[in-house]
């Protein structure tokens, strides 16, 4: 009797969890949202259409000089003269310093007295051997001695040379490194000369933008000091290689000669705008959901939203090209896709 009244306890202990369960299960479904199959959900549309897909794509760098050098001397010595001064304009040749070669000149003058020694030597030993009264290794030796002196002096006189320093080429002194009076050694700096008369504007591309620029390319160059001015530049060296974030480095050119208005180190930028297509279909990129590999568009038709795959081709900052999937004059969601479902129903705003 004692096991007939714990099966019915535990019969009706599983019936009240049962119901109490049940009941929950129909409080919580009726605060369950449900949409509303006539409601229209608001989005915003575009018009697919063929457009002319151009790119602006503006890059920034800094100017570099054309050419500079450090003027280094290939000698040694004291320096004498020294008729240069920061900022100061220079031609090609201009005299950049001057080194005592007073030593030198000494050394020469003192072979040049042994020179002639030996050409007299060389006049008696060329009489004596004709008549056989000395051994012609006496004559040979002697015009040895000439050439070898002859060759001393050659030496010297490029070392003096080599006292007198120019600039290799027109620029501007950016840096004067000594006085006048100091002593310097061969290879050691003394001045820096830098030409301006044309800037290099180098730019980072990145590899999507690369194929943009061309060897020889005209581009029209700005910068923030002269807002509103533009200055000529043409594409001088496309990097071969690229860094780590594959970027590559484009060389413009720009002529600064007359007033030298840019300085080497300011920032400048560049506007290119690229055609990647001629008449093609387009959609705004907003349109675009899903990944470029599995892109795809809610197309409004009927009243619906529709979700179809598309091809996307070329793109720019606005617009991506729809190879197929889609055809001219097709209403695309821009707006709220994040609300729709394949078939909602919208209304377009």
């Amino acid at each position: 009797m004692k096991r007939i009244w714990l099966l019915l306890a535990l019969v009706g202990t599983l019936g009240m969890t049962a119901w109490t369960l049940l009941n929950n299960k129909k409080e919580v479904e009726a605060k369950i949202y449900k949409p509303n199959p006539d409601q229209k959900v608001g989005v915003r549309t575009a018009v697919a259409e063929l457009r002319n897909l151009s790119q602006n794509s503006e890059f920034l760098g800094s100017f570099a000089a054309n050419r500079q050098v450090e003027i280094r001397p290939q000698a040694g010595g004291q320096i004498i003269q020294l008729p240069i001064e920061e900022g100061q304009s220079v031609g090609a040749g201009r005299l950049i310093a001057k080194l005592d070669d007073e030593q030198l000149r000494y050394q020469i003058e003192a072979l040049q007295v042994t020179l002639e020694g030996y050409q007299n030597d060389l006049k008696r030993y060329e009489n004596l051997v004709k008549g056989d009264a000395t051994p012609a290794v006496n004559l040979e030796r002697t015009q040895l001695s000439i050439r070898s002196t002859q060759a001393q002096i050659k030496q010297l006189q490029k070392q003096i040379a080599n006292t007198t320093i120019t600039a290799p080429f027109a620029g501007i002194v950016t840096e004067k490194m000594v006085e006048k009076g100091s002593v310097v050694s061969l290879g050691s700096p003394i001045a820096t000369v830098t030409d301006i008369s044309s800037l290099k504007l180098v730019v980072d591309v990145p590899e999507k933008a690369i194929n943009q620029f061309r060897v020889g390319q005209s581009l029209s160059v700005s910068t923030e000091v002269y807002p509103g001015a533009h200055f000529a530049g043409r594409v001088s060296l496309i990097g071969a290689e690229g860094d780590a974030a594959h970027n590559y480095p484009v060389e413009i050119t720009v002529n600064n000669s007359g007033k030298n208005l840019l300085r080497a180190g300011m920032y400048g930028s560049i506007a290119n705008i690229s055609q990647l297509k001629g008449q093609t279909l387009s959609v705004p990129r907003q349109a675009i959901i899903g990944s470029e590999k599995q892109p795809q568009v809610y197309v409004v038709e009927g009243g619906k939203a529709v979700l179809k795959s598309v091809e996307i081709g070329a793109t720019t900052n606005d617009y991506y090209e729809i190879r197929t999937g889609l055809k001219a004059g097709d209403q695309v969601v821009t707006s709220g896709q994040i609300n729709l479902q394949n078939g909602t129903a919208v209304s377009a705003q």
